[in-house]
């Protein structure tokens, strides 16, 4: 099935960009070897809230060309009218703009693009457990 991303909203693009995210960060977590499903819970829910994903806006900027850049803008500044009650409006906005731009990337197949975002994601992730 393909789906033309240019074709989908940034709303559209980050309902899809979310379940890559989410998946992304459960086969991380699985592949570091066995976890119990308590631990994996919770360090899945640390790492898709909308404060983690709004850190990973920032760092991944120089990773990103200007085409990228702007789709992840539009997500930022889609309207939703829906905010979660544990982030800020700033961190949800965000976060909508890296699914978005998540879900752009995975439709158009861009599979080293993710990699290196997801990349940073767990990186950025390992450094702060070793705080």
């Amino acid at each position: 099935m393909a789906i033309s991303p240019e074709k989908l909203s940034p709303l559209a693009l980050a309902y899809l960009g979310d379940a890559v995210y989410e998946l992304a960060v459960r086969e991380s977590l699985l592949s570091r070897g066995h976890i119990y499903n308590k631990e994996l819970h919770k360090k899945t829910v640390e790492l898709v809230r909308a404060e983690r994903q709004s850190a990973l806006y920032d760092s991944i900027d120089d990773l990103l060309d200007e085409k990228e850049k702007e789709v992840l803008r539009q997500g930022r500044n889609a309207k939703s009218g829906h905010q979660p009650p544990h982030a800020s409006v700033g961190d949800y906005r965000r976060a909508t703009g890296v699914e978005s731009l998540i879900g752009w990337l995975y439709l158009r197949g861009e599979e080293e693009k993710l990699s290196l975002i997801f990349q940073r994601l767990f990186e950025n992730n390992s450094k702060e457990q070793e705080k």
